[in-house]
């Protein structure tokens, strides 16, 4: 995505081997980055502010637990994402 957010997945990488175990890199497709910030801006504004980033935590969460069933293509995830999002969208203001 850009140089920040690869830096961020090596620093995540880096620390999962301090900790005795290997994982690749984190990276985020474009689309899936685009829809994790939609979901933050409509959880910002459907509930307290400060639950956008675990709204985007649980985002998270929940396409890891999809990938564990199988491979996913980046447009799959950001229309998963998209699908939750709108839902919320609809939803009355707290």
């Amino acid at each position: 995505m850009n140089a920040w957010f690869e830096a961020l997945g090596r620093r995540f990488a880096d620390a999962a081997e301090a900790r005795g175990t290997t994982i690749a890199p984190p990276e985020i497709d474009q689309s899936v980055a685009d829809e994790v910030l939609e979901l933050a801006r409509v959880s910002a504004h459907t509930k307290e502010r400060r639950f956008a980033p675990l709204a985007s935590f649980m985002a998270g969460i929940a396409v890891e637990r999809l990938r564990q069933k199988g491979p996913l293509h980046p447009a799959d995830e950001a229309a998963y994402l998209r699908s939750i999002r709108e839902t919320l969208e609809t939803e009355p203001p707290a």
